[in-house]
């Protein structure tokens, strides 16, 4: 079954499927836009985020590290301090297969405004991150996911307000059938990993043996869920950018006030 196939066999089921087209953003840098076909109700997971999971203490293998965002708008972090690279993941394939990890340029359909001022592109040749691929234990998924297209979805314009909101969520590895439907892979594996919090941090702890510190086996990601009904429309998510002093010039904020209180 082909990708196109699968998607149309998902929005018979559920109501409503992704396709990716040229957005209605006005801006040059918008690219490709990600729109529902068909309708969905609000608190529906309407789509996942793909990619390679890096843990706070794997920050410095990102690609590109320190200036991972240096030509990559396609990372993405959660309140726990997790950053999920989308870039590897691309547009899919059109089968259920082995996947590494690896950027493959074949079937990642990117917009081509995603390189980076010559700057960037200069901090990436010189850079030279800790990167290495043999962390990540790759595992057989399925790339035709037709849900799998979270990184496409762009920002709303100026005065519009986004329909979807992201959100946390842990699939846990007990969840077996479950593998090949979650498009992320973990960077060092996805072994149990043990874990103590202060604050709002995770600290590697060095004790096995307390038992506040154990965090069950998961791949922590994200979803896009809807926080409106949509139809037939394309998916906008709130960006909220953290540094108002390095904001590109086609962001406008959707709620200052949020934005300064999750950020503050």
């Amino acid at each position: 079954m082909k990708s196109m196939e699968l998607s149309n066999a998902l929005k018979e089921r559920i109501g409503y499927t992704l396709e990716l087209r040229t957005s209605k953003i006005g801006h040059e840098e918008a690219g490709q836009g990600l729109y529902l076909s068909g309708k969905a109700g609000i608190g529906d997971v309407v789509s996942f985020y793909p990619g390679v999971i890096y843990s706070p203490f794997n920050y410095c293998s990102i690609p590109g590290y320190p200036r991972v965002d240096a030509g990559n708008p396609y990372l993405i972090s959660r309140y726990d301090g997790i950053v999920i690279d989308a870039q590897p993941w691309g547009t899919g394939d059109e089968a259920r297969q082995f996947w590494d990890g690896c950027f493959d340029r074949r079937t990642a359909k990117f917009s081509g405004n995603n390189q980076g001022t010559k700057v960037d592109i200069l901090w990436r040749v010189l850079s030279k991150p800790q990167e290495n691929k043999s962390l990540i234990q790759g595992a057989v998924v399925e790339r035709r996911n037709p849900l799998a297209l979270g990184h496409f979805a762009n920002h709303p314009e100026k005065g519009a307000q986004p329909n979807v909101m992201v959100c946390p969520y842990n699939f846990y590895l007990s969840e077996t059938r479950m593998r090949p439907y979650i498009p992320n892979l973990v960077f060092g594996g996805d072994e149990e990993v043990t874990m103590k919090r202060y604050g709002s941090l995770w600290i590697k702890s060095t004790s096995a043996n307390d038992e506040d510190s154990v965090v069950p086996p998961a791949i922590r990601t994200l979803v896009l869920v809807a926080t409106r009904p949509i139809c037939d429309e394309e998916i906008f998510l709130n960006y909220r950018l953290s540094n108002p002093k390095k904001r590109p010039t086609w962001y406008h904020p959707v709620d200052e006030d949020e934005d300064r209180r999750r950020w503050s």
